[in-house]
């Protein structure tokens, strides 16, 4: 049997509400469950691959379209080129899992992070909500709760979703 892969999931919420840290708190556990996950993060700013002062940030500044390093056991690419997530997901094939960070507003199926005192209730189109993880007492129509407090039960959900759809949310 064929399993398609990878799964594709955003970890969504307002500014700060804590997927970082959940998505953090999760890869361990993904990774001991025995997944191969990656994670693809959206900047809404702009941001520096290549920092200054470095070689390869040197490059970049003298005018290279892309640069590449590497030390044998991983590698970093940058290229100067407009760039979406569906390319970057691209690049993960050995991914079981592909967590997106943020993509709130997008149509990916998504964990979305609601943290008590930073938002009060989901912003994310329910439709494609997979679940809220909150310490709130919150509900939404058909859609699971999980605490935000206990990311072995994100990890939980997220692994019968990998098993439940073969590798499609």
């Amino acid at each position: 049997m064929t399993v398609a892969k990878p799964l594709v999931v955003a970890v969504s919420g307002v500014k700060n509400s804590g997927k970082t840290t959940l998505i953090e708190a999760m890869l361990p556990l993904l990774e001991e469950s025995g997944l191969t996950v990656a994670v693809v993060k959206h900047d809404g700013h702009s941001f520096d691959a290549d920092p200054p002062g470095t070689d390869t940030g040197r490059f970049m500044a003298a005018g290279a379209a892309g640069t590449a390093i590497f030390d044998g056991e991983k590698f970093k690419i940058v290229k100067k080129q407009p760039v979406t997530e569906d390319f970057l997901i691209t690049q993960f094939p050995e991914a079981d899992l592909i967590l997106l960070e943020g993509f709130k507003h997008t149509g990916w199926p998504k964990l979305e992070v609601v943290r008590k005192g930073n938002s009060e209730e989901p912003v994310s189109d329910p439709a494609t909500l997979l679940a809220l993880v909150t310490d709130l007492p919150l509900e939404v129509p058909d859609v699971p709760v999980l605490p935000l407090d206990q990311p072995h039960e994100a990890v939980r959900f997220l692994l019968r979703l990998v098993k439940e759809d073969g590798g499609h949310a």
